[in-house]
């Protein structure tokens, strides 16, 4: 696995071949352990996606940061626009709409957006994970255009089989601060 697009498909392959009821106690397991972290019990605003379904499930994060008193915002992304992407506040899944690729973003005309400046705690999606932060995303560049001036905490949340000893990565990729799985905060 020499490639970006190798390491892609191993990774929706790890998350596939999970079962439903592993795929929910792994999901239980990691808000567990993003719970008992500082950036969590510090951060009044989280970034997050809405996960499709083979993804680590995110809307258990968002709940709970709801039932904290947090506030989520969530990604839209402009591929016309040189891949920008901006975050708005959700609090309803009721303006979300389906848009390329099956991902669920807000309908900008029912919501705000949120500015970079006030999301304290920034999950970031990815396939697979090295233990330096690198990750392999769906090749859009999203994240690492978003990240490169974001001055909060970034996160990444994967099953220990996303996570490997090396990913391939270029220049323009940006680590995430912190990765947890099932089994822990790695680092």
């Amino acid at each position: 696995m020499k490639d970006k697009k190798a390491f892609r498909k191993a990774g929706r392959e790890i998350l596939t071949n999970l079962t439903a009821v592993e795929r929910e106690e792994i999901v239980a397991q990691i808000l567990h352990h993003v719970q008992q972290t500082e950036w969590w019990k510090k951060a009044k605003t989280i970034g997050i996606t809405i996960s499709r379904e083979f993804e680590i499930d995110t809307r258990p994060f968002i709940k709970q940061a709801w039932k904290e008193g947090k506030q989520v915002a969530i990604p839209k992304c402009f591929p016309e626009d040189d891949h920008k992407m901006v975050f708005y506040q959700f609090d309803d899944y009721s303006i979300l709409e389906t848009v390329y690729s099956g991902l669920l973003e807000p309908d900008i005309l029912q919501t705000e957006p949120v500015l970079k400046e006030s999301i304290n705690l920034m999950f970031v999606p990815g396939l697979m994970f090295d233990r330096n932060g690198y990750r392999i995303g769906y090749g859009g560049g999203y994240y690492d255009r978003y990240l490169g001036d974001f001055s909060g905490t970034t996160i990444s949340l994967a099953y220990s089989g996303q996570v490997v000893d090396h990913v391939p990565r270029n220049d323009y990729d940006i680590p995430v601060q912190h990765l947890v799985t099932e089994k822990g905060k790695l680092f």
